[in-house]
């Protein structure tokens, strides 16, 4: 009944299929190695925001010069820093949320005192708040302000988007697409450091009335990504090929044997006739 199934091109289906189901566990696991570099990645990432906030300047000692990989191999790292904020060169940072809520960031330049500045993310503040209105309610403290903040790679715009927000080139501007801190150094006096940064502490304090910029939030580092589910998806997948698959050739095969034998009664009722005649 099964024999058919032994021809050349039962036999390409056989291993076009059995190569299907090599694809999707090889795929699978693929997902769960995904996995694990995460979990190395989130662990890696969680130890650097937990050592304790070190002067910006042992951080990232190349200061103005520093390079991209430079500031990565410090990101999320706590970095401490004294200045005076410039907060007549302070932008804002639209289609930004915070609990949902739409909203801008607040980023502030920190004179470092050297001819140098730090671009500090003083927090978030709702969209009632426009470029051109008071910003008052979220001033920065005057005189000298001390600061701890976890450092963050400026934000650029991808070469792959097309139609995206983009930033004129040139002019100053009140409100930003994105913490790009190299369009921000075009408007302010002093250089920038290649990086920004989140703020976590201020001392003295920002009032607590109206209670802005909101502070942001620390990193999430438990976030696994869907690969797990992936992983699972790909393994099912395969799982149910090897099931179905014989089943339909099962089907197939009785189907055919049922024709056959359908076939073969036909053919003896009609010699049948013939003889009695």
């Amino acid at each position: 009944m099964y024999r058919f199934l032994l021809k050349p091109r039962w036999i390409l289906s056989h291993l076009f299929v059995l190569s299907m189901v090599v694809l999707m566990v090889s795929l699978g696991f693929w997902q769960l190695r995904r996995l694990d570099e995460r979990k190395t990645f989130n662990a890696a990432l969680k130890s650097a925001a937990a050592q304790p906030a070190e002067p910006i300047s042992t951080l990232l000692p190349a200061g103005v010069d520093a390079s991209r990989d430079q500031v990565e191999t410090v990101k999320y790292r706590s970095a401490s820093a004294t200045g005076r904020y410039l907060d007549d060169q302070q932008v804002l940072v639209t289609n930004r949320t915070q609990n949902s809520a739409p909203g801008y960031w607040v980023l502030t330049p920190l004179d470092l005192g050297d001819g140098t500045a730090l671009v500090v993310n003083r927090g978030w503040i709702p969209y009632g708040y426009t470029a051109d209105g008071s910003w008052a309610d979220f001033a920065p403290p005057t005189g000298q302000v001390s600061i701890t903040g976890a450092i963050e790679e400026p934000q650029v715009r991808s070469s792959g988007i097309v139609g995206g927000p983009q930033d004129r080139a040139e002019g100053t501007l009140k409100t930003f697409a994105r913490a790009d801190v190299a369009r921000l150094a075009q408007q302010v006096d002093e250089k920038l450091l290649p990086l920004y940064v989140n703020l976590q502490t201020q001392v003295p304090a920002q009032p607590d009335s109206p209670g802005l910029p909101a502070v942001l939030p620390p990193a999430d580092f438990s976030d696994e990504g869907p690969h797990f589910s992936y992983a699972m998806q790909w393994f099912m997948f395969s799982a149910m090929t090897l099931i179905v698959y014989p089943l339909l050739l099962r089907r197939l095969a009785r189907r055919r044997h049922q024709v056959e034998e359908s076939a073969g009664r036909d053919d003896s009722d009609s010699f049948g006739d013939l003889h009695a005649t």
